[in-house]
Parts: C-alpha cells; structure tokens; sequence
C-alpha cells in the first residue's frame, strides 16, 4: 500500500522541460534515486516520488488524483483545458505556480513564399496544421476567421511541404526548426511556459504542508535565479547616486567601517542581471571594493 504521506509529482520524461524541471526540484533539495529505464524516481530526503511520463499526459493523471502535482508547459494545460471544456465539463486541475523556464510561444507560421499572407485574415479557407486543435480553434474563433483545422499527432512543419495544409500552428522558442523548413513565424497564439499544477481533491494535511514547503523552496529558487549579491565600499556622499545604480534592489545595508572614516560598506541583493556597465557605472560614483557574488537561495 502507498504511504500516503508521499507526494507524487508527474513530470516530462523527455522533452524541452525535462532537464530544467530536474534542476529546479534538485535546487529545491530534492534527491531521488532512479534506476535505468524506470519511470518513477523515489524522493530520499524528501517524501516526493517523480513519475517520468508524456506531457500531455500530466494534465489527466492530475485530474483523474493519480498525482498530487504536475510541473508541465502552459500549453498543453490549456490545451487539456479547452478540450474539457469542448466535452462539457470543466477541468479539476489549478495551476499553483508559474515557472520561469520553458517559455516558447505557440505560433503560426506559413512558407517563406507564401505571397497570399497578408494578415490574419489570410487564413480564410486555408488549411492549418496542428497538434493543439482547441488552442487554434479558440483563436480562429476571437479572430472571427473560418479555416480548416488539420490535427496531427507530429512532424507539423512538413505539412506544408506535403501538401497537407497552408500554413502551421506550433511551438516555437528559439525559431531554427521553421527556418530549417522554409517557414517564417506569422502570428503568436499563446506565450507558453512551465507551471505546476495540482490535483482538485483535498490533501491529507501531511501532504498539504509538504506541498506548502515545496513552494516555498521553487519561490525561493526563482527570486535568486538571476539575482547577485553586491558588496562595495563607498563614501557617504556617494550613496545616493550608488542607490540609483544598483539593479532592481530593495534598500540596500549600509554598514560603517572601523576607523571613523567616511566610507562605509554597502551590501545589496540585486534581483537583475549585474553588467560590466553597471559595475563601471557604480566605479565612477565613488564605489570601490566592488565584490558580486551568485546568490543560491533566498527566502522572504
């Protein structure tokens, strides 16, 4: 019998999410063990199993209380979503958390010699391929155009080329797989990225709160993922400028320094990226001792 107290959490077995997904829970302190070729990775400082399965799979093992949480793409939730719904009843799935990873956007694209694109409107009687038909059916309709849906299970960007349909709705991040088959990028149907999501039953309250820890380590993760801790020493007169410079930080700690000079040290954790330019910038306000360091976890 399953010890109830353990949490399943279903993520991508292979895919774009996989490694990143891995990574986010290994920052969160997750260690698990998981043997060749298996499907589920066993939490051993953590009570958290992982099941490895399909993407589009994650939405109904959610659902259906298989799994207590999924970590998955936007795009398909919303895809499972708008499929419920198409069948007449609600989906019992709710996204708890929104990722910083994994962002790609869902598009349309048509060949590069397409001459007959002009604008959306375009799509009036044409043909468009897809393996999301409810996400491009509900843009189709806000966009009030008629247009033959073409459902595919893969290989989207050929259909053109096979004369199986007019143009493409796909996912796209960095755009390489359309110019690799001659298609350019036309319209955005979803900014996509990585969720979490839960099952719609009531949780023992031994999960539940390992749930709430979960959180709060992925919260704690994300608000440190790109931000640097900066140290320098610089003369009072020069903090306000300084303050100004230093990149998306709260009010930095200002800390005099033994001897009764007028420098003092100045500690800021800054949630941006730190450029050169900013430390240069930071130079000629008067700081010095300029010292940044990687942040790896933070907790508010």
């Amino acid at each position: 019998m399953d010890n109830p107290v353990r949490l399943k959490l279903a993520v991508q077995k292979s895919g774009r999410l996989t490694d990143q997904s891995i990574d986010l829970l290994g920052r969160c302190g997750l260690k698990f063990s998981r043997g060749k070729d298996q499907l589920v990775g066993f939490g051993e400082n953590m009570p958290l199993d992982l099941l490895f399965v399909r993407d589009d799979d994650i939405p109904d093992l959610v659902e259906e209380d298989v799994c207590d949480l999924g970590l998955v793409g936007l795009n398909v939730v919303e895809e499972k979503r708008l499929e419920l719904a198409a069948r007449g009843h609600a989906a019992r799935f709710e996204i708890l958390r929104t990722l910083d990873f994994g962002r790609c956007r869902l598009a349309l694209a048509v060949p590069e010699e397409a001459t007959w694109w002009s604008g959306p409107r375009s799509l009036d009687g044409r043909r468009i391929a897809t393996t999301y038909p409810y996400l491009l059916a509900r843009w189709l309709t806000e966009h009030s155009i008629q247009a033959e849906i073409v459902t595919l299970s893969g290989a989207v960007e050929i259909a053109p080329r096979l004369g199986r349909a007019d143009a493409i709705c796909d996912l796209v991040s960095t755009g390489s797989t359309l110019v690799a088959n001659r298609l350019r990028e036309v319209e955005v149907v979803l900014e996509s990225h990585a969720v979490i999501v839960r099952t719609p039953l009531s949780l023992a309250a031994a999960k539940a709160d390992w749930v709430e820890r979960l959180l709060m380590r992925v919260d704690g993760v994300q608000q440190v993922r790109e931000s640097k801790y900066i140290m320098l020493h610089a003369p009072r007169s020069a903090l306000p400028a300084i303050r100004k410079l230093l990149p998306g930080s709260e009010s930095p700690t200002i800390i005099p320094l033994e001897g009764g000079t007028d420098k003092v040290a100045v500690h800021a954790v800054c949630r941006e990226n730190v450029f050169w330019e900013t430390l240069e910038a930071l130079k000629a306000a008067g700081a010095s001792a300029l010292l940044v360091l990687p942040v790896e976890k933070m907790l508010a």
